[in-house]
């Protein structure tokens, strides 16, 4: 990852919070450091990752303090994102964290996500408090609605693909969090009145290689089209098992199935005026990360 500095748009132009922005990227900038010190990288790791949990933690409190202050019309979405941080996210890596020991794989997971999450965050949704930005997350699903997706997720996860997950967030925002490559795949369903919906499935390359090397009880060394039509009929199996938990009736029909590039995930967040209503990270043990979102 290449070096993070503070840039100033990151300024929302609330003094105490654009204060506490450059500290959150200060911390993460000397993790990065730490991280490339292979004889430093476990301890330090550990100790500075704690400080960024902590540090964030309080942020957060702060910043959802000066909201009510100013009566902002949209805090419940907002203290909304902040909890999935606070309570999914960051306890969902520090368990990976500390199940590989501090790995050079598990920091880049832990920094790569926060890193996203962080740009994203406050260069829209903190950027919206003052005005200067129009928030993304619009949609708020009903809990048991999110519950009952993410519940069928994980059971399909390990029915179908033999891999025990948990979940990182339920606002995923294309935040990069593979260590190598990613295969990500479009679905298209259609109605009868040409309504269409399209459903993203991304997984990390070594989940693919892991749990096909599972499923044929031998080594996969490569994604090569064999990989990618038998993801692609995974997939599509998937949508079955699951697409009873949100809007994709039975009316709609598979119109197409497309093979994209994780630069062209990142586009369509970075684009969209709105987030996705149904938008999962999950991350499946020692097999790496997936993710799951429908617009």
């Amino acid at each position: 990852m290449n070096e993070i500095k503070w840039n100033d748009r990151f300024n929302i132009g609330v003094e105490n919070i654009d204060k506490a922005h450059q500290r959150l990227f200060s911390i993460v900038a000397k993790l990065l450091s730490l991280n490339e010190d292979v004889a430093k990288q476990q301890h330090a790791c550990r100790e500075g990752i704690k400080y960024f949990k902590n540090y964030t933690i309080k942020h957060f409190s702060e910043e959802e303090a000066y909201m009510q202050s100013i009566n902002y019309s949209e805090y419940a979405i907002h203290k909304s994102l902040h909890d999935n941080m606070r309570i999914k996210t960051i306890p969902a890596l520090e368990n990976e964290l500390e199940s590989q020991n501090y790995s050079v794989e598990s920091v880049q997971h832990f920094l790569g996500i926060c890193v996203g999450w962080l740009n994203a965050h406050i260069m829209i949704e903190d950027h919206a408090i003052t005005g200067r930005s129009a928030n993304k997350w619009v949609h708020q699903s009903a809990e048991d609605e999110i519950a009952s997706l993410e519940k069928a997720i994980i059971q399909t996860l390990e029915n179908l693909f033999r891999v025990k997950a948990q979940t990182v967030s339920v606002h995923y925002s294309g935040e990069d969090f593979s260590s190598g490559n990613a295969l990500c795949y479009r679905l298209t369903y259609s109605s009868s009145e040409g309504e269409r919906i399209h459903a993203y499935l991304i997984y990390e390359e070594r989940m693919v290689l892991n749990m096909l090397a599972e499923i044929l009880g031998k080594q996969i060394n490569k994604i090569d089209k064999t990989v990618f039509y038998a993801i692609k009929m995974l997939s599509q199996k998937f949508m079955e098992c699951i697409k009873e938990h949100f809007i994709l009736t039975n009316e709609y029909q598979l119109e197409r199935t497309d093979l994209l590039t994780f630069e062209q995930i990142v586009r369509i967040f970075t684009l969209e005026k709105q987030y996705p209503p149904y938008s999962l990270l999950f991350n499946t043990e020692k097999n790496g990360y997936f993710a799951f979102f429908i617009k």
